[in-house]
């Protein structure tokens, strides 16, 4: 029997493989490096100067469509490959256009966020058209699902939760002594020996809900005088703009000059070292945020999380188990409280993070979701599908 051949077409805004897209185009990668084994992995990317047009990396084939429109020629190049599904990353449009295009090949709409499926990005009509055309819809998460749900009800039994993972061997216990030893000389170089870091990993926009951290940093820094907040990012991926935003943050950073140091963009296959070196990791993102992969990469570093009681986050945090939630009309307040309770208390924040290791390995691994994936796969090709 012949191997299912699947198709992975990513928005075609950043280069894949690549160390400074978006998660979409890691997630991509990451499932199709698990799935490879078991089926024939086509993914399409945006074409760029440095990249061939098609390619063959680790049996994933990575296919470039040469010109725009991009989903245009996308379109054609998936006539000459006739996958037996087609997963389509975060576009509905480019679903409902795709079915079109090949009506008798299963297309998949698998959902990152709430960007795409909201104004100004779509209307409700047009949603609901690339919500009903597609066979099926993946989301990461229960809160999204209830997002989707509300945008059309009548589409409720074909979308299928799958939450993301991390990769364990990457991501490993900063609780080990070979990582202890490797955090104390990464301190050491970056002139932070002895202090008690607080790390923020990801974009600097404001539903990131980065000066909410900034605002309770002169109460944390009172109460933990040896504290410095790492803010790891920029304004996009890949970027070191100053945006108005980004020169908000900086003047808020100000206030408490010595206790906050902004680090450059780092790309992905070097986030594992920021990590390392955090005693607390902070995601105070707003109630759109569908799941936060820095949730679970922190977590399986063995770093005690304090995130926001909001959208995906609460399903991947046990509060006081795994990590701790605040309530999104407090942040700051409750930032200052949690934070302070993990700095101030080693042992708690240890026990925490090793309950979070426990809980990715169990449940946010990218073996996990390629899994949950491969039974769709063939249940959507199978006979009578």
């Amino acid at each position: 029997m012949s191997r299912l051949r699947v198709a992975i077409v990513t928005p075609g805004t950043f280069a894949i493989p690549s160390g400074k897209s978006s998660s979409v185009e890691l997630v991509a990668t990451e499932v199709g490096e698990r799935l490879k084994d078991h089926v024939l992995i086509d993914i399409f990317g945006k074409k760029t100067k440095g990249q061939p047009a098609s390619e063959v990396l680790g049996s994933i084939r990575f296919l470039r469509p040469p010109a725009r429109p991009y989903i245009r020629q996308v379109a054609k190049a998936l006539r000459k490959v006739r996958p037996d599904v087609i997963q389509v990353e975060n576009r509905p449009r480019f679903a409902r256009y795709l079915k079109k295009q090949c009506p008798h090949t299963p297309v998949v709409l698998s959902l990152h966020s709430t960007t795409f499926i909201s104004r100004p990005h779509i209307s409700p009509a047009t949603l609901r058209s690339c919500l009903r055309t597609a066979d099926t819809i993946v989301v990461n998460s229960e809160f999204l699902r209830q997002r989707v749900v509300a945008a059309d009800a009548s589409i409720a039994g074909k979308i299928v939760v799958n939450h993301l993972g991390v990769d364990t061997n990457r991501f490993v216990s900063r609780w080990s002594e070979e990582e202890r030893a490797r955090r104390e000389e990464q301190l050491a170089r970056l002139g932070l020996a002895g202090k008690k870091i607080i790390l923020y990993v990801g974009r600097f926009i404001p539903r990131k809900g980065v000066h909410h951290l900034l605002a309770a940093m002169p109460a944390i820094a009172a109460i933990v005088p040896d504290v410095c907040l790492l803010l790891v990012g920029g304004a996009s991926y890949g970027s070191n703009r100053l945006t108005p935003y980004v020169r908000k943050l900086h003047r808020q950073a100000s206030v408490v000059n010595g206790h906050v140091r902004f680090l450059p963009f780092v790309s992905h296959d070097r986030i594992p070292e920021c990590f390392r070196l955090a005693d607390v990791v902070v995601v105070p993102s707003d109630a759109r945020e569908a799941f936060g992969l820095v949730n679970v990469e922190a977590m399986a570093c063995g770093v005690p999380v304090v995130a926001t009681a909001a959208g995906g986050m609460k399903e991947i945090i046990e509060h006081g188990v795994s990590g701790l939630l605040i309530d999104p009309d407090r942040p700051v307040e409750q930032l200052v409280a949690g934070v302070c309770a993990l700095l101030e208390n080693p042992d708690y924040a240890r026990t925490l993070g090793e309950n979070g290791i426990r809980r990715v390995r169990e449940t946010f691994t990218w073996e996990h979701a390629s899994d949950r994936l491969l039974q769709l796969y063939n249940r959507l090709s199978g006979p009578g599908a």
